[in-house]
């Protein structure tokens, strides 16, 4: 097979080889299925003018079929005020330097610092950082926070309610960190609380992550989790979406060492599933083992209001194995959107958007049970999302019939489970058009 675009020698490329033990480029990328593999020169045009560029990428842009959507999973359909993309595009956000050149970056760094202090108030936990890549990996880097801050502790507890793609990037994240993850058990779609003793009890715990709202939309009552947690010098750790904090009970107020998730939710379109932006709070004591770069607020020579990276030098980042994280960047335009989102919304209309969506996803719910067509998955109060079980047919021919009628019906989560989302986009005629597809 010829590579001719790699940059690299015959040389470097044996050497490479010779240390990981591959024989071969081939064997190298032999879990690659032949199928998908490109096995032909590029179709490269020649150049275009502007106007043949936005003709080109408009025509793609229609093959796109704009869907109605009832699916979240993780990344929700919310509403984006128009204002947003609008301040996002400015020039002295588009064109600011890195952040570790504070005299020439204040636009950046006041704005991540404002996106601290929101998180921080969201999250009712004092400590927050710029933001990391998105909620998985912010989850991940609390697990390896966790045997940091831990004495001789290398075993992070996870909840089997988390979410099944989050646990995957934890399990990659911890794999050569040294750190054992252990899932505990769930009952009827919620953490069991004994198990989760049981193994605490066990010792060598560094940490226990568990998820709010759960993976299927269930509100789980973490009272006592923390306590429980701390007897046995283990942290808790909280994965929540951040727009549901406003309504649910904060991590702060319950006990919760670290509080960690996705900040999708705050005005940032689905784009296909990404970019997004992950937040990481956590108590005063534990701000030395944070990972990414943390703003803080101080005043210069003149007396004026300044911004500056702050507790972490830039080479703490590149220690390798000794850094505390090697993350060393953060979604900074993201975090802007998040805290333009936020700022326009105001706390009133994040929990009105929030709470619109409750009513929503609780009126699709009651309709489809009402249908005959579903039954409940589980006995468990839900937010904006939440599992019922189709008992009138093919569950794989319904989703069809929704997408043929325009309309993204939910997350497939077995044979016969489906799970629905609703947010504050969503009108009562297209939550009744579902409804009426359904019971045809």
């Amino acid at each position: 097979m010829q590579y001719k675009f790699f940059p690299h020698t015959e040389e470097d490329i044996k050497l490479m080889l010779d240390k990981i033990g591959v024989p071969s480029l081939d064997a190298l990328f032999a879990e690659v299925p032949e199928e998908i593999r490109f096995r032909r020169d590029y179709d490269l045009p020649s150049a275009k003018s502007e106007i043949e560029i936005r003709n080109l990428f408009g025509n793609l842009g229609k093959q796109n079929k704009q869907l109605t959507v009832f699916a979240g999973g993780g990344v929700y359909d919310h509403y984006t005020p128009s204002i947003v993309p609008y301040l996002v595009s400015r020039s002295e956000f588009l064109t600011s330097y890195t952040p570790y050149q504070a005299e020439i970056s204040q636009g950046t760094l006041h704005y991540i610092f404002e996106f601290q202090s929101m998180m921080a108030e969201l999250t009712g936990l004092p400590i927050a950082n710029a933001s990391m890549y998105d909620g998985s990996t912010a989850t991940a880097e609390a697990a390896i926070m966790a045997v940091a801050s831990g004495k001789k502790a290398n075993k992070v507890l996870v909840s089997e309610t988390v979410d099944d793609k989050i646990l995957a990037v934890i399990r990659t994240y911890t794999h050569f960190q040294g750190v054992q993850i252990e899932v505990v058990p769930a009952e009827d779609g919620i953490t069991s609380r004994t198990a989760m003793q049981e193994k605490l009890q066990q010792g060598g715990v560094a940490g226990m992550i568990v998820q709010q709202p759960n993976k299927y939309g269930i509100i789980e009552n973490y009272d006592g989790f923390a306590d429980d947690c701390h007897q046995q010098k283990a942290l808790f750790v909280m994965n929540s979406v951040a727009a549901d904090l406003a309504l649910l009970k904060s991590p702060g107020e319950l006990g919760a060492d670290i509080a960690v998730g996705d900040g999708q939710s705050l005005g940032l379109p689905m784009q296909f599933g990404g970019p997004t932006v992950g937040y990481l709070c956590c108590t005063e004591k534990l701000m030395r083992k944070m990972p990414g770069r943390i703003v803080g607020q101080t005043r210069d020579n003149r007396g004026q209001r300044v911004f500056v990276l702050t507790l972490q030098a830039r080479e703490q980042h590149i220690r390798r194995e000794k850094a505390t994280s090697n993350i060393c960047s953060n979604q900074s335009l993201m975090a802007l959107w998040a805290t333009i989102y936020l700022s326009v919304m105001g706390k009133e209309g994040v929990k009105e958007a929030a709470q619109r969506s409750v009513d929503g996803a609780h009126y699709l719910y009651d309709k489809l049970i009402q249908s005959g067509k579903f039954k409940p998955a589980f006995s468990q109060p839900f937010f904006n999302e939440f599992c019922v079980k189709y008992v009138g047919g093919d569950l794989d021919q319904l989703q069809q019939r929704l997408l043929d009628n325009g309309i993204l019906g939910g997350i497939k989560m077995a044979d016969d489970m489906l799970m629905l989302a609703v947010t504050e986009k969503r009108t009562k005629e297209e939550v009744d058009l579902l409804v009426s597809l359904v019971t045809q």
